[in-house]
């Protein structure tokens, strides 16, 4: 007489396409909201992914939930606290920082000025790399350090490479305080030195976000032309002026299209 058998081979194979699916699943919507041009809904994310619209909410609300991603009041799903510092980790401790150190290290040598990269962090923007001067007199921004985008020559650097919509609502939410005495704080004034920057590719800080500081930055930009992190120089006005600084804008050119040739490099297997 047949004895009738389960085939728990099928139903493990099954399972783990499951579980496989809803990872996949997971990540696509972590790499879309992540690279994304503009902030999408999730509706909208659910619909470009291709996963059933109930599927997509409860995933997006369990990575809210632990902090990967969150909703912000206009409803468009956007990177959330964990997101960032898992970014940050592997910016920070990736396979290039060897020789991501040894540019900064070799620019320094040849500006004989604190040299470093800052990328953007919510509102501001993020000191995650720096190798500083040997003069006495310094200016200490170690790395960790949060500093505005309205008035750093990173920060508005960032803001001239977010699509003319993003930069005007992001100026319309910016406390813009005085920090220094050449702080801009009207967003009309700031719009018009942003497009400036924007067909330069090259920002400056004349004493804006502290008094007797200058600053230079260009953008370091990945294979698809988005801007990755910016590469700066500062100084006290006391040993160098602004247009001291901006005598080394081929140098740090160079610089920055060495790191673009770095991060560019496919991982070997």
């Amino acid at each position: 007489m047949p004895i009738a058998t389960l085939d728990l081979t099928n139903t493990m194979s099954t399972t783990r396409r499951e579980k496989g699916s809803s990872i996949l699943r997971v990540l696509e919507i972590i790499e879309t909201v992540a690279s994304s041009g503009h902030p999408m809904t999730a509706a909208e994310l659910s619909k470009q992914l291709d996963i059933p619209k109930a599927t997509g909410h409860r995933l997006i609300q369990t990575l809210e939930k632990e902090g990967f991603l969150q909703t912000n009041m206009r409803g468009f799903v956007v990177p959330g606290a964990r997101l960032h510092q898992v970014a940050l980790g592997i910016i920070y401790a990736s396979r290039h920082k060897a020789q991501r150190r040894a540019i900064l290290e070799g620019l320094s040598g040849q500006i004989r000025e604190t040299i470093g990269l800052a990328i953007p962090d919510g509102t501001e923007m993020l000191y995650f790399d720096r190798v500083q001067t040997n003069w006495p007199l310094q200016i200490n921004l170690p790395v960790g350090s949060h500093t505005p985008t309205w008035c750093t020559a990173s920060g508005k650097l960032y803001l001239s490479n977010l699509p003319a919509n993003q930069r005007k609502l992001m100026l319309e939410k910016l406390p813009m305080q005085q920090f220094a005495r050449n702080t801009l704080t009207d967003p009309a004034e700031l719009l018009d030195e942003l497009k400036h920057v924007a067909e330069q590719q090259l920002a400056v800080d004349n004493e804006e976000f502290i008094d007797g500081m200058v600053a230079v930055a260009v953008p370091v930009k990945d294979t698809q032309g988005r801007l990755v992190a910016c590469l700066f120089t500062h100084a006290p006005v006391i040993r160098s002026s602004l247009d001291d600084l901006l005598q080394f804008e081929p140098l740090l050119r160079q610089a920055a299209h060495e790191l673009e040739q770095v991060i560019s490099v496919p991982e070997q297997s």
